[in-house]
C-alpha cells in the first residue's frame, strides 16, 4: 500500500502562484511515476503533469510554459509549481502515483482545491 499527502492548495487571484507538495509513504518502488491530475467541475479527471523516478516528466499542453513538476527521490514527495494561473485552472488537483510492468500498481492522493478567481 502507498499512502499520499497532499498538501498547497487554496484560493488566488489570476496571475497569481500556488505550490501543490505530495508526499509518498509505504511501499514505495524505486521506479515510479508521481504527477498530478484534475478535475473541474462537470469534466473528466485530466493529466495535468508527471515525472518519473529518473526524471522524464510530460505536462497537459494547456499549462506548459506555466507549470513545472520536480521530486525529491529522497523524500518521495512531487511537487508542483503553479505561475501564472488562469481561472480554468480551477478545479480539485489530485496526487498520482504509478508503477508499471510486473508490479503495476497506482494509488491517488485525496485531493486538493485550487481555485482561480478572476
Amino acid at each position: 500500500q502507498v499512502q499520499l499527502v497532499e498538501s498547497g492548495g487554496g484560493l488566488v487571484q489570476a496571475g497569481g502562484s500556488l505550490r501543490l507538495s505530495c508526499a509518498a509513504s509505504g511501499s514505495i518502488f524505486s521506479i515510479n511515476s508521481m504527477g498530478w491530475y484534475r478535475q473541474a467541475p462537470g469534466k473528466q479527471r485530466e493529466l495535468v503533469a508527471a515525472i518519473t523516478s529518473g526524471g522524464s516528466g510530460n505536462f497537459a499542453d494547456s499549462v506548459k510554459g506555466r507549470f513545472t513538476i520536480s521530486r525529491d527521490n529522497a523524500k518521495n514527495t512531487v511537487y508542483l509549481q503553479m505561475n501564472s494561473l488562469k481561472p480554468e485552472d480551477t478545479g480539485v488537483y489530485y496526487c498520482n502515483y504509478k508503477t508499471w510492468g510486473a508490479s503495476r500498481n497506482e494509488y491517488w492522493g485525496q485531493g486538493t482545491q485550487v481555485t482561480v478567481s478572476s
